[in-house]
């Protein structure tokens, strides 16, 4: 087979991708310490990126991460203390305990290089309206200048994004020097669907594939009774019926993401909280309105660690993001157990 395989959603692909690497690795090795199962060379194609979430109850994917992660990307920051709320392990990556550097693949797509300049991204996609079947569509991320860092602990794992319009829809090509196929593989995938979503909203156009290439594709030693407990889970489970993830909306842009974060730090420093009622007064699309309403559980989890979420918060969630939120912290639900 010359070209990657296709998937339907994100967890089926990322089901092989992990069946792969425990029984059909190629390499064990321990860079920086750091012992791992190892494929070179390994690609997947999801025919539909919106589908960007797993639901496997022993994975324990973190929702309120990854919309904090895309939103931080798209919003071009570099800053260490918003990621640091969400997840506190990524201080170590910083070299100055203030802000990210390879890692902030959003500082390098939608900021401009000079201040009288224009962003990458607003580059590529003035490319893609004039010239549609355009191959130059590249956001590059990774600089030489990272690999003159010595024992560099933040280089980036992203080489570029590569936007292509055909036939009317938008897809994305990843380049990865190298992916943990068990942690980041979650987050990346759903990071950068977002933005190709993104993309295809700001140019009118529908949404395409998303083929996701790592260099070397890994998964910490330290990760394999998980990863086979997820594996006999999808393995054993009956048929369930998937959460359909919604469209981005058509007025969704740069200030959109902005105002949304203005409500997220405040959530994020304890200067208030968000009742859904509220949420839903402040102009957002509903589609939005998840984002604001996984905020504020998780300020509630953070914050008040000896209550329950609020029901009302939780009937306010999507069907499977509540799902989500509920095997993530199956202590924190009203019930005291995740949802079936």
């Amino acid at each position: 087979m010359l070209t990657p395989p296709v998937y339907p959603d994100f967890e089926r692909a990322y089901l092989d991708v992990l069946g792969h690497l425990v029984d059909r690795f190629e390499y064990r090795n321990a860079p920086r310490g750091n012992t791992a199962r190892e494929r070179i060379g390994l690609s997947f194609q999801i025919a539909d990126p919106r589908a960007r979430l797993p639901y496997l109850a022993e994975r324990k994917a973190n929702p309120v991460w990854h919309f904090a992660e895309a939103l931080w990307y798209l919003a071009g920051r570099n800053d260490l203390g918003m990621l640091a709320y969400y997840a506190p392990h990524v201080r170590q990556f910083s070299r100055d305990g203030r802000t990210m550097g390879g890692s902030a693949y959003g500082a390098r797509m939608f900021n401009p290089p000079t201040d009288d300049g224009t962003s990458p991204f607003d580059q590529v996609l003035e490319l893609l309206r004039t010239e549609r079947d355009s191959k130059r569509g590249l956001l590059p991320i990774l600089t030489a200048d990272e690999l003159a860092v010595a024992d560099n602990p933040d280089m980036s794992c992203v080489v570029a994004l590569h936007l292509l319009v055909r036939e009317g829809r938008v897809h994305m090509v990843c380049y990865m020097r190298a992916n943990d196929c068990d942690r980041g593989l979650l987050s990346d995938t759903f990071s950068f669907t977002m933005i190709q979503e993104f993309a295809a909203v700001q140019l009118g156009l529908q949404l395409g594939t998303y083929t996701h290439h790592i260099g070397s594709a890994h998964v910490g030693e330290r990760d394999v009774p998980r990863i086979k407990r997820v594996l006999a889970e999808a393995e054993l489970r009956a048929p369930q019926a998937r959460f359909p993830f919604p469209t981005m909306p058509a007025g969704t842009s740069f200030s959109t993401i902005s105002d949304l974060l203005v409500h997220e730090e405040r959530l994020r420093n304890g200067r208030g909280r968000l009742q859904p009622e509220e949420i839903a007064s402040l102009g957002f699309d509903p589609y939005w309105q998840q984002a604001l309403l996984l905020f504020e559980a998780h300020r509630q989890i953070r914050h008040c660690p000896a209550d329950p979420v609020e029901e009302s918060v939780l009937e306010a969630l999507d069907h499977g993001l509540r799902w989500l939120v509920g095997h993530r912290w199956p202590t924190r639900m009203p019930s005291a157990g995740a949802p079936s």
